[in-house]
């Protein structure tokens, strides 16, 4: 218990450099891009008195570091300022977009596993063999399949042709009761209301964009499965349990795909910040009024805290996964630890 506490401990300093990094990064590269905020709010037109007054207003007009330590201060009191753009502080904005994001990486990150990991499995179990050779192939096809094109041939078959699924929004129009407190996540909030018409509504709105997202990453969890499950099922314990008469389903689909699980589990941290990525054309395809969207329409306003604002919030995210599938890892693997 000693040991993993001082793993944890330090596994977690190691991740404040790393955000401090980033913040530095973000700073500098959103600074440097071509474009004004103030001729964004202005317009272009403005005298150059009034562009002067509102950049000494917005503290544009002082040397950059020192506009970089008061950054670096607001961060520190969990304060991510106020749009220049619009008269609203940044985490109001994050909050109100942030679970749509939150809600469509998750069922992402479902799909993937689903697809991804039995999918694999089942490609080693029959390892050359023309099932082998066809999910390989998918795999390969599918990771190289930009997620935006997938979205539009998705809408354009389920949702044109077909007219199976909505290709935009979260809700066809319902109105959630007010005497609920909401929580911003419509599955959740549906379920809490018993509103199980909504409920339906929610999800069938989610199918089209987190089947986008999570069949775009299922390739590399095809790949991943599939090489850790030939490593386990060439091991000795895997012939013993067949030559003692364990049916040859159970040997690979419960003992070796769990003992094949733990570098799986700690691909799942990194590619949540490909989800979170890819959430953004995702999100711009389906019209998602997420995160990824807000950052992106921020950033052709020019609005920086907005816009550093956000990547602060995705980098903590995926900090924080990273955490706890190292921290789990570490629980299954005592080897982590020293």
């Amino acid at each position: 218990m000693k040991n993993l506490l001082r793993y944890v401990i330090t596994r977690t300093l190691l991740t404040i450099p790393m955000l401090f990094i980033l913040l530095t990064i973000v700073f500098v590269v959103v600074r440097i891009m071509p474009g004004d905020p103030v001729s964004s709010m202005l317009g272009g037109h403005a005298p150059q008195k009034v562009i002067d007054k509102k950049k000494e207003e917005l503290g544009l007009n002082r040397p950059l570091i020192v506009q970089y330590g008061s950054y670096l201060l607001q961060i520190c009191r969990l304060d991510l300022g106020d749009s220049m753009i619009f008269k609203q502080k940044v985490m109001d904005a994050i909050g109100d977009k942030l679970p749509a994001t939150i809600e469509l990486t998750f069922f992402g990150m479902l799909i993937t596993l689903v697809v991804g990991v039995p999918l694999g499995a089942y490609a080693a179990d029959k390892r050359r063999s023309a099932q082998d050779y066809g999910i390989r192939l998918y795999g390969i096809v599918i990771y190289c399949i930009p997620v935006y094109w997938l979205g539009l041939m998705l809408q354009m078959i389920f949702g044109i042709w077909l007219d199976i699924f909505p290709i935009a929004g979260r809700t066809g129009g319902h109105v959630f009761a007010s005497t609920f407190e909401q929580t911003g996540f419509y599955v959740l909030d549906t379920l809490l209301m018993r509103d199980f018409s909504a409920f339906g509504d929610v999800l069938v709105h989610l199918v089209l964009p987190s089947v986008t997202l999570g069949l775009t990453l299922s390739g590399i969890f095809i790949r991943l499965t599939r090489a850790n499950m030939l490593d386990v099922l060439k091991a000795d314990y895997i012939l013993a349990a067949e030559a003692r008469g364990i049916g040859h389903r159970r040997v690979v689909y419960k003992h070796g795909l769990l003992n094949a699980f733990v570098p799986i589990l700690t691909m799942m941290g990194l590619q949540v910040a490909l989800l979170m990525a890819g959430a953004l054309l995702t999100e711009t395809t389906f019209s998602w009024p997420g995160i990824g969207r807000l950052l992106l329409e921020r950033i052709y306003q020019r609005d920086y805290p907005t816009i550093q604002g956000v990547i602060v919030i995705f980098a903590i995210i995926v900090a924080l996964v990273s955490l706890v599938v190292d921290i789990i890892y570490a629980l299954i693997d005592p080897r982590v630890r020293y």
